[in-house]
């Protein structure tokens, strides 16, 4: 199971970089959607670091 969180943590991760590259090529293009594409990159680095340590956390517990 841990196996699986790690795989979603960094699913985040991934998605965040596609973000960032729509960001880019639609800077110029448009700018609100640029700007929502930055905003929902920040959210998936977000989550990525939320995840990470929800997931920690819990393999914290389950080892005492």
């Amino acid at each position: 199971m841990n196996k699986i969180w790690k795989i979603f943590e960094y699913g985040y991760l991934i998605i965040a970089v596609v973000f960032i590259v729509e960001t880019i090529l639609n800077w110029n293009v448009d700018r609100q959607r640029a700007y929502i594409l930055l905003l929902f990159s920040v959210v998936a680095i977000f989550m990525y670091f939320f995840k990470k340590r929800f997931r920690s956390r819990i393999e914290k517990r389950n080892k005492k």
